[in-house]
Parts: C-alpha cells; structure tokens; sequence
C-alpha cells in the first residue's frame, strides 16, 4: 500500500502550473489566443474541404477528419484548463475526470492512427500512382477513418475503466493541469505495476506501431522519390508529404518524450510543458503547417 484512507474522491484537485503562479498568468492569455485560433483555423479546414471540389481527395478527406479531431481534443482539456489557471480553484470532479480522461486518450490515440492512414495514403499516391484511384475508393476511405476512429475509442475505454477502478489515496491531489493516465496511477494506494505494464502495452500499440509503420511508409516513398530523373518531379513527390511529415514529427515527437522515454529523465515540471505542446500547441499548428505548403489549400 501506497498510502491509507483510499476512497473515491468526489473531485481531483489538478496542481497544474500552481507553484508558479505568475506563470499561471502568462499560461491564461497564451493558451487562450491558441484555443482561438485552434478553433478557427481547423473549422476553416473543415469548411474549405467540404465546399471546394477540387479538395474532394482522399488527403483532404482524412485532412478534415484531423482537423475535428483536434476540435474535439483541445476542447475536451482546454476550457478546464483555463478555469483552472484563472483563479484558485483547481478542482475537477470525478465524473469530469472520467469523462477528460476517456476523451483525451481516445482521441490521441485515433490521432496515433489516422496519421498512420494519412502516411498510407501519401505512399499509395507517390508509390503506385497508377492504381491510385482504385486503392483509395470512398469506401476505404471511411473504412480506413472508421477503424481509426473506433480502435483509438476501445483501446481508451479499457483504460479509463482500469484506471479508475483503483483505490484513491486520500489527497485526491494530480500532478498535472489535466486527468492523464500516468499522474492518476501515480495516486493509487495500491501496487500499480498492472497499470503500468498496460500503459506500456498501449504506447506500443498506439504509438511504437504507427510510428514504425509511418517510417517504413517513407522509407518507401523516398526511394521511390530518388528514382525520380526530373528535380521538379522529385520536389513535388516531397512537397504533396511534407506537411504530414511536419505533423507526424511534431505529435509523435513530444507524445513519445512524455510515454516512451523513461520518466526519471524529466522534471515533472518539463513533462507537464510536452503535454502542453503536445495537447495545445500541435492542433492549433496543423491548419497552418497545410494551409503554407498546399498551393491548394490557401485561401
């Protein structure tokens, strides 16, 4: 036992950025104006996408079901965070953490899979163009966002299930400006190596696997692209998988800082700012990052 008087909390106290309450200050006005422009810049993805027909492509297809996605992720954690950071409550309810939880880790790990299935479409397009057409049907196309959306949903759901079946230490106090997995296993009062051989388990499925296939996509697609004779053929071969390939390092590279490297290696200090780039910063970047590399895209 970790600790005594394990009961289910009626709310969590989220400890956030507290200890440096200046910061706090900086946090409210910086994180605001990112939601914002968030919210803006992936609805205007959306929106583009849908009424132009010339967008009508299995990029822009998958392309609007990232841009709601990162809708639905910032605002499952930032308006709660900016409650938190504005005055001194820094409370959350059981239920509300359920439900932050449940929601953040399903639609990070869909994130995990749809960016494996955006990869999968840029290496159908450069490497069998020919057949292009007929791999990429619209029947795939919501089969392939459906199994995204489901898989990232069910992973999350077994989760959330296992971490709040543990017994609650009595300070009720998360590490963190958000519900996340590691820092609620870390205030069970009971042996939580379980808990943490399946975090392990599910990094690996939802972000060693995709991140591996991702790699092999384009280590396809390069070499395809180098047996390219023309410059202008081969800049373009890059140019239509840059913007993903910018997306898949910014998410993928914080995401494993914070669940693959070993914790001891970062302050908690420095992990709570990878969840803020990772959680905050990276969706309000997407739109932008294809907006400026996609002739087709700007508006």
């Amino acid at each position: 036992m970790k600790g005594t008087n394990a009961s289910t909390p009626a709310r969590f106290i989220l400890l956030g950025f507290s200890n440096q309450p200046h910061l706090e200050m900086v946090l409210l006005l910086v994180v605001s104006i990112i939601y914002i422009l968030t919210l803006m810049g992936n609805t205007a993805i959306i929106l583009v996408s849908y009424f132009s027909p010339k967008l009508h492509t299995p990029m822009y297809f998958f392309l609007s079901n990232l841009s709601f996605l990162d809708l639905c992720f910032t605002t499952s954690i930032v308006p709660q965070m900016l409650w938190n950071l504005k005055g001194p409550d820094k409370t959350i309810s059981y239920t509300g953490c359920m439900i932050q939880l449940y929601v953040a880790l399903g639609l990070g790990s869909t994130e995990c899979i749809l960016l494996t299935v955006m990869a999968y479409d840029r290496f159908s397009a450069i490497c069998r163009p020919l057949h292009y057409g007929v791999i990429m049907h619209p029947k795939l196309l919501r089969q392939l966002a459906a199994l995204a959306w489901i898989s990232g949903f069910v992973g999350s759901m077994v989760q959330t299930t296992l971490v709040f079946q543990l017994p609650i230490c009595s300070h009720h106090t998360v590490d963190d400006f958000m519900c996340e997995e590691p820092a609620l296993i870390k205030i069970a009062c009971v042996n939580t190596t379980f808990l943490e051989n399946e975090l392990s388990i599910a990094s690996v499925l939802y972000v060693v696997i995709p991140l591996g296939l991702i790699l092999v996509s384009y280590g396809c697609i390069v070499r395809t692209v180098l047996r390219i004779k023309s410059a202008e053929g081969r800049r373009k071969a890059f140019g239509t998988c840059g913007s993903h390939l910018i997306v898949v390092v910014l998410f993928f590279g914080t995401l494993t800082s914070i669940y693959i490297q070993p914790k001891s290696k970062y302050t908690q200090n420095y992990s709570k700012f990878l969840t803020l780039f990772y959680t905050v910063v990276t969706p309000s970047l997407n739109p932008l990052i294809y907006t400026l590399r996609n002739k087709e895209a700007k508006w």
